[in-house]
């Protein structure tokens, strides 16, 4: 399916469609249609409490109301090598509205959240799941 961009993304304001390709339960990759930038997203639902208001201004933009059943929220991953030093962006995550083909990086506000970082090191959840 692909992804219409409703509002720029920061660093990335040239990518104005995107398809999303399943890798795993964890992993997806966001391929834009615009130009040659590809990221690597990943379900944070799957690695740690992950819970926020989305903002009127973005529930407005993506026409999510009460009828709309299909949302996606995925998260970039910066991947490196070993990937334990993979970090993860989770103040700003991509939320898609499935039912429409519409997506927007929605920036929380960081005082709201302060438990969610910019380039939070994904060995920090690694080591929780390892050590329950």
């Amino acid at each position: 399916m692909i992804f219409s961009v409703k509002a720029p993304i920061p660093g990335f304001e040239s990518i104005k469609e995107a398809e999303l390709e399943k890798v795993d339960d964890f992993f997806v990759k966001f391929i834009s249609k615009s130009d040659a930038t590809t990221f690597v997203l990943i379900n944070p639902f799957m690695i740690r409490p992950y819970e926020f208001e989305i903002p009127e201004y973005f529930r407005a933009l993506l026409d999510i109301n009460e009828k709309t059943t299909n949302i996606l929220i995925l998260n970039i991953m910066i991947v490196a090598t070993p990937i334990e030093t993979s970090t993860i962006n989770f103040i700003a995550p991509l939320v898609f509205n499935v039912d429409n083909g519409t997506v927007a990086q929605v920036v929380l506000d960081a005082n709201q959240y302060p438990d969610f970082g910019l380039m939070e090191s994904i060995s920090q959840f690694l080591n929780k799941e390892k050590s329950e």
